[in-house]
């Protein structure tokens, strides 16, 4: 009645879209928005609003913050203790109506703020400044806090208010039920706590009740919270209660609480979890039926409840409460209050649990409304309401949640923490038949019969229908109960009738097949019976052969519904009776009419056939033709004797002669001879058999004319007297019937007849060979075996038995006839006088008598002596157990193993290994004391003989487990674990397993365990491999356990994750850079860097990073071997094997090969070209030889010289590379969209729109100021909206634009700031915007097409269309940007900025060591290094910063650093600016301020250098403060003379690094050679590998960003697709535009257009600065991009611009995307007008009143004030325009903005 479906996750997962939300710290709390079905996760440190299928809207930090418990809020420096403290959810509510998130946390004493529900990050209310009032939640981990919103009346107001319910930590807010305030009224502040009056708030009681709330609800005008507590006595057992209240209550006068039991003895005793549904018609008719519930429906309100135990922690239970019943028996309380003095049949039923007044607890009667009580009730124990499990389960269920669906509940319940799964669960469609659906169990899905597929029951068409839709939990499909015939001849044809009671109706326009094999026929379905299905079966050439060892052959039938649905399969037999002979050649007319398919034989074919009237034939079985009854039944080997047989109905073979044969004797058919009648006789058969006494033996008789079988059931015995019976003994007790005789010629045992001699009356005498054991202890009493022949026939034949002259009793029972006797020895003899010591050895043989005076003596002697135990190791172990001890000392080996018993101080000890040494394995040692005393190993042999080494042996404490590290594995296993503890060299046996959880779901009942023995250990460490764990175990279900020996102990927090998953690779090319970068999922789950193994080839790789969706390897420099031989030998193959190894787990992740130098066998042609050549002409080149050999000298060195430049840049590229990886892992890990600083929607138009203007920042439009009269505003605010209203009437914005256009001092930068402020004008109008657009645009496109330049269009912004397209891209793709390539592009931002500044950068001259534009580049070798300093903000406290700056920085260059590193978590418009803070440096008592420039700057000639820190020698790791100042001049106060102050601020003759050439130098240089200068100029040009080098750190983020823009991958906002598809459809309208035209009008509007200025400009996007030397290298990569989208081919040259040569190779790979991104664009589903105006609509909506459309349409005006006469006649001249009266209301509006006067 009520489904379980079990889950264990630690991420958010939606089954539905398989999208999962992982949560990077513990998830706390989940609410859902009621009405939108967003989601809002409160998790440690974070808050995350989330789509209702789990897409991340918006996330904020919550923490970590600085605090401390013993501080009060507001937390300062004040607070010494106050640490990085996490902050844990503690609770969340959703305020509907306000639109208001309530969130608590455990910082700052459980203070509460509100927060936006449409997006979490705006923080609407916080205030820590309250004091005691505003604690809400607690600050402790383990108090659990819950809260429900409700309302509260005063006077005459109505507020919002919630309750909470909390436990007791020791630094919050004493109140256990409180309800809060959510704004300040009166005294009241927002959370402050508003009803004092309650007892339930009390102070003392707290610490006595330890509560533990689960829950809380509201329902029907009570709020009710359900909790855990003590009594209040010692006793610290908890017990559930339920309390409630009334909703307005304002004095918790109405509280009252309610025990709720869980099993009849209260076996589940604590909640953990709860949650209130309707239990739906199936769960109701069963809570109804059972009779334990009352009467319950399907709309009734059901509390739900997991419990855990006390009494056996590892078991949970989940109860039902349906809430009437809750209330009734809280009404039964209260009233019994009121009217019994609480007293219930006799006895008191209620208490007062808070309250230590000693009054009489029911005395008063309230009159009220509510239900108002004088102190707070409690329900007696034996009052609780008691309901039964509805489900126990090993392991802890903490979350419970239900649904309802196809009329049944399904609880969703959480076994681990921190875990949700979002209903409904239901992987239905991964299902693909029938009974893989059915078998899920899953409640949500069910097998749609006539469309073939698993469902949810509304996605299948018919389901209304019966039999349609089959339920999952129903475990039924559509199943053929008959055939009618069942079966049929293989050689016959008919029709078929199938019952199928469970088929579907069908409807008139169904069509229904049979499928028999491969052979179709349409079938029909009987009317009115339900599933009769009739149809034709095949011919009986289309049914396959009847098989081997068969007589019927079995074909597949299929029931098809409208010629593909498969409704159920299953079965035909077709049978063959003359096959049925096959199942037994010697009876073939039995096998044939004793089939199960009726089949009759014919005796005169000898053949087998169908049942048919019209053939005679016999089937019965009686009547076959037969031979039976042999005589004798019994058959000796080797002898021949005559059997005799009956024959049966053999009319027909009167005369005829037969031979009988058989397996065993093959080739040899003997002749049958007819006695008289029915009787029939052979000679027999001398047959030979020694593999057992006895085998049956089956004749055959056959016709001897046509050696045809008939039937035959002989079968007899035979047997052979010699197996097993190898002495006299022995066969002498076969039994008599087998004539066995003991034959003493051949000493063996024969059938009599074939002795010759007669059998002796007596066997032999006794035989004896082999004592055992040969040694006994001398106290006897052990038992002896012997071996031996012809020791007697019965046990009673035993006489007497002696071993070494001492008698010896004979075990009876253990007797084996002749061959074995055992014997208990008794103690050795003592040779008189007994007082004298005996030889300690005493032997002698063993005597055996028996029956008939038969005596046998053995060979080898039996020997008594005395075994000494002398010593045990290891002396000590564990108090466990499970140790094997090794026992020494001399003739141990006395007796046997089974003689032998160990005992420890009592403890036994389990005997493994017997010998000279004795080995056993200790027991559980049970005494007090650990570690115990010496202990004595006591040896016991036999009865009567008991061995001790005194003190021998120690239990000690058991070895203990502190920590071990790490504490996760891949499933594949194979990671080093490392176990610390101590006390483990007593261990001999360590090993680690893991076992899946015991699941009660599952059938599978055997243990199945992955084990692992430890590869080290010594007394404080062991090392394990991780054992590796086969499917199909879910990695949530496993737990660790190590065993160390007898001892075990669960391993808690060791997670196994599944394996992690590889993409392709994306690179397959190892440069000389060497880096491969494989991607994939789950990397650092449970794996780290240094763990972590790479091969190319059969060589190692270095892993230099390992992030979870990212390896960084490092290649081997030379080309390795290739693993696998067959890759050897296949020398034309240069791919190698890339394998990453993560442990056990060996992934090939692809192939790889090393990029090939061009190295042309030179080798072979120089010998064959050159030597022939020099030889011809060695005199001529005689003369040139010295010069020659001179040149080769120059040429050989500049050759080493490029080497070593080459090898250089490769190194530095390697280095570059990895620094910066390294580096950006700190960056790039956290730039989550909370940490990218993108600017707002206002920001981000107004930069984009009016900072390209004349004005820049201080366009009005920026700054939004405009002078007007105070006077004035409100008749202009309203001409203004008149203007607006013109300008959304078509005709007169077409007028104005085209009247505009005409003048030409209307020029390019007007049109375009014109554009602007009409996009500001008409964004609440999107859609007339994007019409006005369309509409210009047409235009536009046919004034280039007609003037046959049609590629022209849209290439620059001259005209007033071309602007608006590029701002409505901007618009249209501000959320694409935030959402998918804003990262990669901040990313690629951060990484060049901070590659640029890794370097020298000149602050005067702008250029930079580290860049990508070579007009840029720093041409000289810079000497600097790097230096770490500890930056001390003034005023922000004693923590120091460290930053990392060059010593060759100017001083505004390191404040620059400091501040982007101090300030790093603020947007750069929030953070100082350089000019306004100093920087002081205290190298000894007095401090220095730095600057760029003072008196101790350096002088060269008339230039100044501007200061760095080597210029004041600031050292590593130095201490500066950095404080702000309040005017900019500041660091002149410590500079008094005017004349220095002059000196300083003289004309701007300064440089940093590199000083210009000087005209006194340039005269100087006039002198030098030219050589020189080629020199310089040569060495300024090897610098351009630096390029090189940036440009190969730099690519992977230049590609990400490439990918993210114009990736298959990535998404096309609809605006795109839109636009893309208008210039496709103009393209077809005119006819000169060829698809280049089409690609250049494309590429004009969208990249060059808008990705371009975004590439360029970074700030238009985010709160960045870019500088000059990052701003160059933008550029180059701007230019990049618009290379890529050109369709022209570039042809490279030594001439051709650096960076065109620099990302010469990348550009068609990024032309090809391009190519592809407008294919797949053009391939997408179309962007309907309507859709389109949605969207853009719904941008209008969110973001318009955010502008200044006010000030923009003011603007706007100043254009038609200044051409006003020529738009008013424009204006005229126009039709439409006289219609609409455009001319008089521009003049009206003129009239009221300027007071013109017209000529109204």
């Amino acid at each position: 009645s009520i489904i379980f479906w079990i889950t264990s996750f630690d991420q958010l997962i939606c089954f539905g879209k398989n999208v999962e939300f992982p949560s990077d710290t513990l998830i706390n709390n989940v609410v859902v928005h009621p009405r939108t079905g967003r989601l809002y996760v409160g998790a440690v440190n974070s808050l995350y609003q989330l789509s209702p299928d789990l897409g991340l809207e918006s996330r904020t930090e919550t923490g970590p913050k600085r605090d401390n418990r013993q501080c009060t809020p507001p937390v300062t420096d004040a607070c010494e203790e106050a640490v990085d403290t996490d902050n844990h959810n503690k609770l969340l509510l959703v305020h509907e109506a306000k639109d208001v998130l309530v969130v608590c946390g455990s910082v700052f004493r459980g203070i509460c703020s509100l927060r936006n529900l449409s997006n979490v990050e705006q923080l609407l209310y916080f205030s820590d400044t309250k004091g005691e009032k505003s604690y809400v939640a607690s600050a402790e981990e383990r108090v659990s806090v819950v809260g429900v919103m409700s309302y509260f009346t005063k006077d005459t107001d109505n507020f919002t208010v919630f309750l909470v319910g909390k436990g007791y930590g020791s630094h919050d807010s004493t109140k256990l039920i409180s309800t809060r305030i959510l704004q300040d009224y009166g005294d009241w502040v927002v959370f402050d706590s508003i009803i004092e009056a309650s007892a339930v708030q009390a102070n003392p009681f707290v610490l006595r009740y330890l509560h533990d709330f689960r829950f809380a609800f509201k329902d029907d005008g009570f709020v009710y919270f359900v909790f855990s507590r003590t009594l209040g006595v010692q006793d610290t057992k908890n017990f559930t209660f339920i309390s409630r209240m009334c909703e307005d209550d304002q004095g918790y006068f109405s509280y009252t609480e309610l025990q709720l039991n869980c099993s009849a003895e209260n076996k589940y005793n604590k909640a953990q979890a709860a949650y209130v549904a309707t239990p739906g018609n199936v769960l109701a008719q069963t809570m109804t039926k059972s009779g334990k519930y009352g009467q319950v429906s399907a709309s009734d309100k059901v509390l739900f409840v997991t419990f855990t135990s006390d009494e056996d922690p590892s078991t949970s239970a989940m109860c039902m409460y349906p809430v009437r019943s809750i209330n009734k028996r809280l009404m039964e309380i209260i009233e019994a209050c009121y009217s019994k003095n609480g007293v219930i049949n006799q006895s008191t039923a209620v208490y007062s649990p808070y309250s230590s007044k000693s009054e009489e607890l029911c005395s008063t009667k309230y009159k009220c409304g509510a239900e108002f009580l004088p102190s707070p009730l409690a329900s007696k124990a034996e009052f609780a309401l008691t309901a039964e499990p509805s489900l126990v389960r090993k392991g802890h269920l903490t979350a419970v949640a239900v649904a309802v669906e196809m009329r049944h509940a399904v609880a969703f319940l959480g076994t681990a923490t921190g875990e949700i799964t979002k209903v409904p669960v239901q992987a239905c469609h991964l299902k693909t038949d029938c009974h893989s659906c059915v078998s899920m169990k899953d409640p949500y899905c069910g097998w749609c019969v006539l469309e073939g597929r698993c469902t949810r029951k509304q996605e299948c068409s018919r389901s209304m229908e019966q039999n349609t839709w089959l339920w999952s939990p129903d475990q039924q499909c559509v199943q053929i109960q008959s055939f009618n015939p069942p079966n049929l001849s293989c050689k016959k044809t008919q029709q078929v009738d199938i019952h199928i009671p469970s088929h579907p109706r069908l409807r008139p326009s169904d069509r229904l097949q049979c499928v028999f094999g491969s052979f179709i026929s349409d079938a029909v379905m009987a009317f009115g019976s339900q599933g009769l299905i009739t149809c034709s079966l095949p011919d009986p050439v289309e049914i396959p052969p009847t098989p081997d060892q068969q007589d019927y052959v079995s074909v597949p039938v299929k029931i098809l519904v409208n010629n593909q649905i498969e409704v159920t399969s299953g079965e035909y037999h077709f049978y063959n009776c003359a096959a049925t002979v096959r199942k037994n050649q010697n009876t073939p007319c039995i096998a044939c009419v004793t089939s199960e398919w009726g089949c009759q034989w014919n005796a005169r074919d000898h053949s087998c056939s169908d049942r048919d009237d019209g053939v005679g034939g016999d089937h019965i079985r009686d009547s076959c033709p037969q031979f039976e009854s042999p005589e004798p039944l019994l058959i000796p080997v080797g002898f021949e004797i005559p059997i005799s047989f009956q024959g049966r109905n053999l009319d027909i073979y009167t005369g005829q002669r037969f031979a009988i044969g058989t397996e065993l004797m093959k080739h040899t058919d003997k002749e049958v001879t007819q006695e008289q009648g029915s009787k029939f006789k052979f000679t027999g058969y001398e047959f030979a058999y020694d593999k057992q006494q006895e085998v049956n033996v089956s004749f055959h008789i056959k016709d001897r004319d046509t050696e045809r079988k008939i039937d035959s059931t002989l079968t007899v015995v035979l047997y052979n007297c010699s197996v097993g019976r190898e002495d006299c003994s022995l066969c002498k007790h076969a039994d008599a019937t087998y004539q066995c005789v003991w034959c003493a010629a051949s000493r063996t045992c024969v059938y009599q007849d074939l002795c010759p001699s007669p059998q002796p009356a007596q066997c032999p005498d006794p035989e004896i060979t082999d004592i055992i054991p040969r040694f006994g202890p001398l106290n006897g009493r052990i038992s002896v075996t012997i071996r031996g022949s012809n020791m007697g026939i019965k046990k009673e034949d035993i006489k007497k038995i002696t071993v070494a002259g001492v008698d010896c009793d004979h075990q009876a029972d253990r007797y084996s006839v002749s061959t074995s006797v055992v014997c208990e020895i008794g103690p050795a003899r003592r040779v008189p006088p007994s007082d004298l010591p005996f030889e300690p050895t005493m032997s002698g043989p063993v005597h055996i008598e028996v029956e008939g005076g038969r005596k046998g003596t053995s060979r080898v002697n039996f020997t008594y002596r005395d075994p000494k135990p002398v010593a045990v190791e290891p002396a000590k172990g564990p108090a466990a157990g499970g140790t094997i001890i090794t026992i020494k000392g001399e003739d141990l080996d006395t007796a046997t193993k089974d003689d032998v018993t160990v005992t420890v101080g009592g403890f036994p000890c389990e005997v493994l290994s017997f010998g000279k040494r004795i080995t056993c394995t200790t027991g559980k040692y049970r005494g007090q004391k650990v570690p115990s005393d010496p202990l004595t190993v006591t040896v016991n042999y036999g009865r009567n003989t008991t061995k001790d080494v005194p003190a021998a042996y120690q239990y000690s404490d058991n070895p203990k487990i502190i920590d071990y590290n790490p504490k996760a594995s891949f499933l594949c296993g194979g990671r080093r674990i490392v176990v610390v503890g101590s006390g483990f060299d007593l261990i001999q046996r360590a090993t680690m397993k893991v076992l899946p959880f015991p699941d009660e779901f599952s059938q599978n009942t055997t243990p199945v365990e992955f084990v692992q023995e430890a590869l080290s250990k010594n007394d404080t460490v062991l090392q394990f491999e991780s054992p590796e764990v086969k499917s199909p175990y879910d990695s949530q279900s496993l737990r660790t356990v190590l065993y160390l020996d007898n001892m075990n102990e669960e391993l808690k927090g060791f997670d196994y994750h599944p394996d992690p998953t590889f993409n392709d690779l994306a690179k397959n090319v190892i440069t000389e850079t060497s880096i491969i970068i494989v991607t994939g999922r789950g990397f650092s789950k449970a794996m780290t860097a240094k763990e972590a193994q790479a091969f190319v080839g059969d060589a190692s790789c270095h892993v230099n990073i390992l992030q979870d969706d990212k390896l960084i390897l490092e290649a081997p420099s030379t080309q390795p071997k290739s693993r696998s031989k067959r890759q050897r030998r296949d020398t034309t193959n240069d791919l190698l094997e890339l394998v990453v190894k993560f442990g056990h787990g060996e992934w090939l992740v692809g192939s790889v090969y090393y990029a090939r130098k061009d190295d042309i066998p030179l080798a072979i042609i120089i010998p064959a070209v050159i030597i022939p050549m020099l030889l011809f002409i060695a005199v001529s080149v005689y003369c040139y030889r010295r010069k020659s050999q001179q040149a080769e000298r120059e040429y050989e060195k500049v050759k080493h010289q490029l080497e070593n430049l080459e090898e250089s840049v490769r190194d530095r590229c390697k280095k570059e590379f990895t620094d910066l990886m390294i580096e950006m892992e700190d960056h790039t890990s956290d730039l989550s969209e909370a940490r990218i600083p993108f600017l707002d929607y206002k920001t981000y138009t107004d930069r984009n729109f009016f900072l390209p203007s004349k004005d820049g920042a201080n366009d009005t439009m920026i700054t939004r100021e405009i002078q007007i009269p105070e006077a004035r505003k409100a008749i202009v605010a309203q001409a203004l909206n008149q203007f607006s209203n013109l300008l959304n009437s078509k005709p007169f914005l077409i007028n104005f634009i085209r009247t505009l256009e005409s003048r030409p001092d209307f020029n390019a930068r007007s049109r375009g700031y014109f554009a602007s402020l009409l996009t500001v004008a008409l964004h609440g109008k999107l859609e007339y915007y994007t019409d006005i657009m369309r509409t210009l645009l047409l235009e536009l496109m046919d004034e280039h097409v007609q003037n046959k330049n049609p590629k022209l269009m849209l290439r620059r912004s001259e005209t007033v269309v071309e602007r608006m397209l590029c701002n409505w891209m901007s618009i249209c793709l501000y959320q694409f940007l935030r959402d998918t390539a804003g990262e990669p592009l901040y990313k690629l931002f951060k990484a060049l900025k901070h590659q640029v500044e890794k370097g020298p950068v000149d602050a005067k001259m702008k250029k930079a060591k580290y860049t990508l534009n070579d007009t840029g580049l720093l041409g000289d070798d810079v000497e600097y290094s790097v230096l770490t300093l500890q930056v001390l903000v003034h005023g922000e406290g004693p923590d120091v910063t460290p930053v990392k700056v060059l010593n060759c920085d100017t001083i505004s260059q390191v404040k620059e650093k400091i501040i982007d590193q101090v300030y790093r978590n603020l947007p750069y418009s929030q953070r100082p600016k350089v000019e306004n803070v100093a920087l002081e440096w205290r190298p000894g008592s007095t401090g220095q301020i730095l600057s760029d420039l003072d008196l101790t700057s350096q002088k060269e000639g008339r230039w100044k250098r501007l200061n760095t820190l080597a210029h004041y020698n600031v050292r590593d790791n130095a201490t500066l403060v950095l404080s702000r100042v309040l005017h900019t001049q500041s660091f002149h106060q410590h500079q008094d003379s005017h004349e220095e102050k002059n000196s300083l601020l003289e004309d701007d003759n300064t440089f940093h690094l590199v000083r210009p050439a000087d005209e006194i130098d340039e005269v100087k240089s006039k002198r030098g050679s030219m050589k020189d200068k080629a020199m310089t100029k040569a060495i300024t040009e090897i610098y351009l590998t630096r390029l090189l080098s940036v440009k190969g750190t730099l690519q992977q983020f230049v590609d990400d960003f490439f990918r993210s823009v114009l990736g298959s991958s990535s998404v096309v906002p609809p605006a795109v697709k839109y636009f893309f598809d208008f210039l496709d459809e103009q393209a077809l309208r005119h006819d000169n535009v060829d698809e280049e035209t089409l690609h250049i009008w494309k590429t004009n509007s969208l990249p060059s257009r808008f990705w371009v200025n975004i590439l360029r400009n970074p700030h238009f996007m985010f709160d960045v600065h870019v500088t000059e030397v990052v701003d160059a290298s933008l550029h180059v990569i701007a230019q990049t991009f618009m290379d890529a989208c050109t369709k022209t081919e570039h042809k490279l040259s030594r001439e051709s611009p650096s960076n065109k040569l620099l990302y010469a190779k990348e550009i068609s790979t990024y032309k090809k995307m391009v190519d592809d991104y407008y294919k797949g664009i053009r391939q997408m589903v179309p962007v309907s007008d309507q859709d389109m105006n949605t969207h853009l609509a719904e941008v209008s909506r969110q973001h318009t009143d955010k502008l200044n459309t006010q000030v923009a349409l003011h603007q706007l005006y100043q254009y038609a004030s200044k051409y006003y006469d020529v738009i008013i006649q424009s204006l005229d001249e126009d039709p439409a325009a006289q219609n609409k009266q455009l001319t008089l209301r521009l003049q009206q509006i003129a009239a009221a903005l300027e007071n013109k006067v017209t000529d109204l």
